[in-house]
């Protein structure tokens, strides 16, 4: 029978997995109750159905965690409120660690999980042994238990979201499959469904495995692509607890699970398959799908198994699953609207956790589509974190064999990426090699972390405690420090804007009062219309009318949507980012050494700091801001591309006078904290408000253009802030013992007063370095004599509380 479709609503859901039922019960839940949802076959038919269920609270970071608490909450809410079972069994999850290392991981995941209220238990083998005897734990080294994790019914979930969102006003559709998404204009117009048109103001793309093609046929770049994922299940085995809780058993790449009497036993190994290699496409008709057994590959973890759980050797294997589930680069998922068509939201990528994330990410992709914001620290799932080489097929199929075994890898501190590699190279790469250059990715770019000193290799070698590129690091930064340093900053996203309306709109969308004098710098936010901090950038004018944007190289998409969003219509935003190299010439010895670069007057009466102009370098005419992220007198050379590496060259050979060094992306990272400088995605955030963050000096109310955000700020500024951004340093002060992260409790008087956002060891100051927010509950006197601590792994470290950064050079007027 021919369905019935509306010929209009406010917003279309694509998809009928636990993620678009999610999003169509929220939006209905929030208000939004012309929603329209389409599912090209059954409820769950995708990847949804073969879930294994799994719920965990804890995440890598706060708003993850939020995101996993909350879906475990509303499953228990919702389960009363619409009379159908999840399929809830809260049994507890154990993480296991057979490494020194390993359990150096769990116990700083202990330690943060204190931020989030999330209940854990600190187990030695012997507990483990005694709580569950059916395991081997000879191996151990211990394990982490969350009493509030468990498991949940896949099908049961998502068919209690659509009841909710069904009672809530939303119609959903099955046998339904989309087209084609209709745009106009750019922006989202409808969708067509069996030939007929459903016009929306919004469209949802919650399609999981085959987004990444949906995207690809209107020029929408989705980064995802399926892997195999494996599990078996066992025949029923004799005394087998029900309350067995989940076993993550990451050494051994395994998971394990009571399944009425069974055990189910999955995978995330280390290099995975990826799915549908012949073709690179999802069939539109696959349903309730599995690929043929392939026990060669799932065997090696099936005996690590046998060895966890010895009961494994006499059960047989009732059922072998081999199944798509869809990865991305980085294993977080995509939320979020996409930057090349106005109004249409992706919710995918969930990386083999959408059933214990399904509720908080239908929660925050619904609130993100209504309001047009969201005021968290979301970065790590907004799909604009990504550029459209992301899920172009040769980079995202290689880098899903590593994604998918990062569930259960070491998650390093600096890991660095082995796959899709070199995708984009500096002209003058090799000669950076040549110097000992450890690279690693941002951006795209390969990019300096580090310089190997004589003899070393440039190479990572992990650990969660002291660096082995500390050696260069304390060389790098103290001979910036006393002699001249030189940082390729190329990977910073780089925006131009000519219009006679540029001024005008940057004026309207910055808070600090932007100078259109050319050559004047001028470091400013953005802000949403709550205050929350959406851009850390400078602005520099470099004419009349003509303004470069300049902000970090993580944020270039999203910062590229969030300033075209709001300019004049008319007005061009270019990304020039990949149109210049930029060199950072930064240490006191940095003056001379561009004096004998150039004939330009360099002195400080007549280049002064937060200026730029244009110079020339051996017949070259290169732009250049007198600017500093180190604290140190610096200059920032823009050169093209093309003239990129025999300016890298003249630079050498010239700083060869002046003890020139290489320096990387840990010596910035440093000496920005030891300047006190924040830094965008750690430090600040949609978050934080200049307030709290302490950097309402780059508030104007004085200029005559009410900026976005505006309102919101005026509603707080003569009021107490709830909390405040707080440098600290360790009484301990040797380098690595703790190494200090971001996400480690801080506290007062043996009370949590807030947490870190950024860590580091000074070598020029022999500090243990941590910045972060705490409660304003508390004088300075009292924060000065108070007994303050950090906790990593479970051991509190006496710090103490600083008010000025350890760096105090006057760079500015040197």
């Amino acid at each position: 029978m021919e369905k019935k479709y509306p010929s209009s609503t406010k917003v279309v859901v694509v998809g009928g997995g636990v993620i678009g039922c999610s999003v169509a019960y929220h939006l209905t839940k929030f208000g939004w109750k012309d929603v329209v949802l389409l599912e090209r076959d059954q409820l769950t038919s995708g990847t949804t159905w073969h879930a294994a269920g799994l719920v965990s609270q804890l995440g890598p970071t706060a708003a993850v965690t939020k995101i996993r608490k909350y879906t475990l909450d509303l499953y228990k809410k919702l389960e009363k409120e619409v009379d159908h079972s999840a399929g809830l069994r809260i049994n507890g999850a154990l993480s296991i660690a057979q490494t020194d290392a390993r359990w150096q991981e769990l116990q700083r995941q202990a330690t943060t999980a204190q931020l989030y209220d999330v209940d854990i238990k600190i187990l030695d083998k012997d507990q483990i042994k005694k709580n569950y005897p059916i395991m081997y734990t000879e191996d151990l080294k211990g394990g982490v238990l969350m009493p509030g994790d468990g498991a949940a019914d896949p099908s049961g979930v998502t068919h209690m979201l659509a009841k909710g969102a069904r009672l809530g006003g939303a119609k959903i559709f099955e046998q339904s499959p989309v087209e084609t998404i209709l745009t106009k204009n750019g922006r989202v117009s409808g969708v067509r469904i069996n030939g007929q048109d459903i016009e929306c103001e919004y469209v949802v793309l919650a399609t999981g495995m085959w987004s990444r093609q949906i995207g690809e046929k209107i020029g929408v770049s989705i980064p995802l692509y399926p892997a195999e994922h494996f599990y078996v299940i066992t025949e029923p085995i004799e005394n087998l607890s029900p309350t067995l809780p989940v076993i993550r058993d990451f050494d051994s790449s395994t998971y394990i699970k009571e399944d009425a009497g069974k055990l189910l036993i999955g995978i995330f190994e280390g290099k995975s398959i990826p799915a549908f290699k012949d073709t690179n496409k999802v069939p539109e008709d696959f349903s309730f799908g599995e690929f043929p057994e392939n026990f060669d590959h799932f065997e090696p973890y099936l005996e690590k198994s046998m060895k966890r759980f010895p009961v494994l050797e006499q059960a047989g294997i009732r059922k072998f699953f081999s199944g798509p589930e869809s990865f991305t680069p980085d294993t977080n998922s995509l939320l979020g609207e996409v930057p090349e068509v106005k109004n249409l939201f992706v919710s995918c990528g969930l990386n083999s956790i959408g059933i214990g994330s399904g509720g908080g990410v239908g929660k925050v992709t619904a609130e993100w589509l209504m309001t047009g914001h969201i005021n968290e620290d979301i970065f790590n799932y907004d799909i604009k974190r990504f550029q459209k080489f992301h899920s172009e097929l040769g980079f995202i199929k290689d880098r899903i064999t590593e994604s998918l075994g990062d569930l259960y890898g070491m998650h390093w501190p600096y890991k660095q990426y082995k796959t899709s590699r070199n995708v984009k190279k500096l002209p003058y790469h090799d000669e950076l090699k040549s110097f000992g250059a450890c690279f690693g990715v941002s951006a795209g770019y390969e990019r300096p972390m580090w310089f190997a000193l004589d003899g070393e290799k440039s190479e990572y070698e992990y650990s969660y405690n002291y660096q082995n590129w500390y050696p260069s690091v304390e060389y790098e930064t103290n001979n910036t420090l006393t002699n001249v340093g030189l940082y390729d900053l190329s990977p910073f996203s780089k925006f131009e804007i000519k219009s006679d309306k540029a001024y005008e709109d940057l004026q309207r969308i910055c808070t600090s009062n932007i100078k259109q004098e050319p050559g004047k710098c001028t470091y400013t936010h953005m802000l949403n219309k709550d205050g929350g901090i959406e851009t850390d950038l400078t602005v520099v004018c470099i004419d009349q009318n003509h303004f470069r944007i300049i902000s970090s190289a993580a944020t270039r998409e999203r910062d590229k949507f969030h300033i075209k969003k709001h300019l004049s219509e008319g007005v061009e935003l270019t990304d020039v980012t990949d149109d210049y190299c930029v060199f950072g010439i930064f240490g006191p010895k940095g003056r001379f050494l561009m004096q004998d670069l150039s004939s330009d007057d360099f002195s400080n009466e007549n280049f002064k700091f937060a200026n730029s102009k244009y110079i020339e370098i051996d017949g070259t005419k290169i732009w250049t801001q007198r600017l500093s992220y180190v604290g140190e007198l610096g200059y920032e050379l823009y050169v093209k591309t093309s003239d990129s590496k025999n300016i890298y060259e003249k630079l050498i050979e010239k700083g060869k006078k002046y003890n020139l060094s290489n320096c990387g992306m840990h010596a910035l990272d440093t000496m920005r904290m030891e300047s006190g400088f924040l830094h965008w995605g750690h430090d600040i955030s949609p978050e934080e408000n200049q307030y709290q963050a302490g950097l309402n000096f780059t508030i104007s109310y004085k200029k005559e253009f009410n900026f976005i955000g505006k309102e919101a700020l005026e509603k707080i500024k003569d009021k107490k802030i709830d909390r405040k951004f707080a440098m600290f340093v360790l009484k301990n002060n040797e380098p690595g013992k703790p190494l200090l992260l971001h996400d480690e409790p801080i506290y007062k008087d043996n009370k949590i007063v807030g947490r870190t956002t950024s860590g580091n060891y000074s070598f020029n100051f022999k500090k243990n370095l941590a910045f972060g927010y705490i409660n304003n509950d508390y004088s300075d006197d009292e924060l000065l004599n108070g007994n303050i601590s950090i906790e990593i792994e479970k051991i509190k470290y006496p710090a103490e509380i600083i008010f000025k950064p350890l760096k105090q050079t006057n760079f500015k007027n040197s």
